[in-house]
């Protein structure tokens, strides 16, 4: 993946640990390369293509069979209807399998998913990275995970259900908005440490630390 470099890890890291001192929270951070690979999108938008050229093929037969005949060298045919269902169907393959080579291509591939696609496939990656990585895993179900996925320019602060019921939503948007300021400039460890120390804030706030508080999930960066 190669988004940060060993000290960058190490500073997102030593900012989780720095924020844990004064909480009984647990802060786990993840950095995702993407949420999910689109391939549904991306045969929608292949059958998509596919059947506007067959039905631009079926609305002007005439049209492509002239330019058909004119590259075969001007000589005209008499198509049968065999022949134009052939064609037809011969290209919306070709589109199809046109289309869908060219989504390979990750860039153009993730400018073609709707906002609101990546928006609901980040959260629900993060939610199920939560569910197997942070939720329930701390005594007093203190967990909390901040995740960015890099190609869909999207991240989540997700947290155990004792954490949501008593920091209002708006609370942790407070602290996206402080962390994608430094994302949004090429500043990921930065803006991850800048999320880490906010959510480190507002859980010292409503769960201080306790005396015989112990570190129950590791500090480390997660990379996937």
């Amino acid at each position: 993946m190669g988004y940060l470099s060993s000290e960058d890890s190490a500073l997102v890291t030593a900012s989780v640990t720095k924020a844990e001192q004064n909480t009984s929270g647990e802060i786990v951070t993840v950095l995702a390369d993407r949420s999910d690979g689109y391939s549904d999108v991306a045969l929608l938008w292949s059958a998509v293509a596919a059947f506007t050229a067959m039905s631009i093929w079926a609305l002007c037969p005439g049209f492509m069979t002239d330019k058909i005949d004119w590259l075969l060298g001007g000589w005209s045919h008499e198509w049968t209807t065999g022949e134009l269902l052939s064609l037809m169907i011969g290209l919306g393959l070709l589109k199809f399998l046109g289309v869908w080579a060219i989504q390979q291509w990750d860039t153009l591939r993730f400018m073609l998913i709707p906002g609101p696609i990546k928006t609901t496939r980040v959260h629900n990656r993060a939610v199920a990275h939560f569910k197997v990585g942070a939720e329930r895993r701390t005594h007093g179900r203190t967990g909390i995970m901040i995740y960015l996925s890099m190609r869909e320019h999207r991240a989540e602060i997700v947290a155990d259900r004792p954490i949501a019921e008593k920091v209002p939503a708006e609370v942790w948007g407070a602290a996206m908005e402080d962390m994608l300021v430094e994302i949004k400039q090429g500043n990921i460890a930065e803006g991850m440490a800048i999320g880490v120390k906010d959510v480190g804030i507002v859980l010292a706030e409503h769960f201080p630390r306790a005396e015989d508080d112990v570190n129950e999930l590791p500090d480390r960066l997660i990379e996937v």
